[in-house]
Formats: C-alpha cells, structure tokens, sequence
C-alpha cells in the first residue's frame, strides 16, 4: 500500500492566523460572558444574601428560608449550593414562591449590580404627619411647643 503523507500542505500565513484566532477564543470571549447580562424574571427583587445555616439566610438582615427546590446560581449562571455560600454577603436578585420562601436566586456580576431593582435600596425611617408639621425638634412652626401626648 501507498501512502504519501505530505508534511508542508498548509501555506506560511495559515499559522499565525490561527494563533490569533486561538488568543481571540480564549482571552476575549471569557470577559465579554462574565459581563453579560442575564434576563431576570419581572417579579424578581434586589437583596443582599447571607447564607447563615442553610436553608436559613439573611434577606437585607431579615430572616427568610430558601424553598426545598431552591436553585442559587453564581455569576456564570451555574448553580451552586448554598453551603458552599455560608458566611458571605453577597447582592443577589431572587424569586419567592407562594408560601413566601425564597425559590430562584441570581448572584450578581458586576454589570447586573448596576442596574436598578426593586428592594435594593431598603426604605427610610418612618416619618410621621407630627414630624412633618411640627419639624424635627417636637415644637410647631411658630415656636410653641406639642401638647404633651399623654
């Protein structure tokens, strides 16, 4: 049996182009799909999470439980548990289901965090109608001091 095998088939110029096809593949796409952002359900809010003792965690520092079938995914959208997450804080968008346990959450890459979403920014104290008419030091406006409630 004949076989030729020919060593030099490939024209000088094909190598460097394919060098640089190869750094283009592996440098340039890894950083554009870490800022991609993903589509988050419309009902989804913003919180910061703190796993304490799974499924225990911290909502914006108010107690909540992850639901049996919660799915947690990391920046690259892959899922992770959430003892592996114990201890840290981290700016997540989630899901709750009917019963008011947290369902889906999405960690957030820096792109996402960005982005302005319900329950991101927790409320300001409360201010009364008194506090408003009165001002902030208890007396009125003309400088008569609040009958004392008692």
């Amino acid at each position: 049996m004949n076989r030729c095998l020919r060593l030099n088939t490939a024209p000088a110029c094909a190598w460097p182009a394919a060098l640089l096809t190869s750094a283009l593949v592996l440098f340039v796409n890894p950083a554009f799909a870490q800022e991609a952002m993903r589509a988050f359900p419309a009902t989804a809010k913003r919180a910061t999470m703190q796993i304490t003792y799974p499924p225990e965690m911290l909502l914006n520092d108010q107690v909540a439980r992850l639901s049996p079938g919660a799915r947690i995914r990391n920046v690259n959208n892959m899922i992770v548990l959430s003892g592996s997450l114990t201890g840290q804080n981290l700016l997540v968008n989630y899901v709750r289901d009917g019963q008011g346990m947290v369902h889906e959450v999405w960690i957030l890459n820096a792109t996402e965090a960005r982005q302005r979403r319900d329950g991101a920014v927790l409320p300001s104290n409360y201010v009364s109608d008194a506090v408003t008419a009165y001002g902030e030091g208890g007396s009125s406006k003309s400088g008569t001091p609040l009958p004392d409630p008692k």
